[in-house]
């Protein structure tokens, strides 16, 4: 019998606890300084430091390549060297694709998609 009772308290205590904290569901657009931090992380993460990633990793597979087949042609070593920095550069961007769509899926489910930065300062360039 005691487990029961637990389990409707328990039950009872988390169906009431959005009233007891008086919390309320964001209707308006706009959700405070948490949302536009979110927003503004999420766009900094797509935007700039996904594409630098994938960057150096595109470095690291041609890199690789050139010891690969162009360095090694009759050394063994240059070309373990350069197929191990092929590989590590296909990894890293298998990686940076796997946290690219977890990124787009977290902003997509908390409903941040499609928004930009606010006040960017930019150069003027005459």
């Amino acid at each position: 019998m005691k487990c029961i009772h637990k389990k409707i308290l328990a039950t009872t205590t988390l169906l009431s606890l959005p009233l007891i904290t008086n919390a309320q569901p964001a209707t308006s657009g706009n959700a405070g300084p948490s949302q536009d931090f979110l927003i503004n992380i999420s766009v900094f993460i797509n935007q700039v430091l996904i594409p630098f990633i994938i960057g150096i990793g595109f470095l690291f597979f041609v890199w690789g390549m050139f010891l690969y087949f162009i360095m090694g042609g009759a050394d063994e070593e240059k070309k373990l060297k350069g197929r191990s920095l092929m590989i590590n550069g296909t990894i890293g961007f298998l990686v940076i694709m796997i946290f690219f769509g977890a990124i787009n899926l977290l902003t997509g489910s908390a409903g941040l998609e499609g928004e930009t930065l606010n006040d960017i300062p930019s150069v003027f360039i005459p």
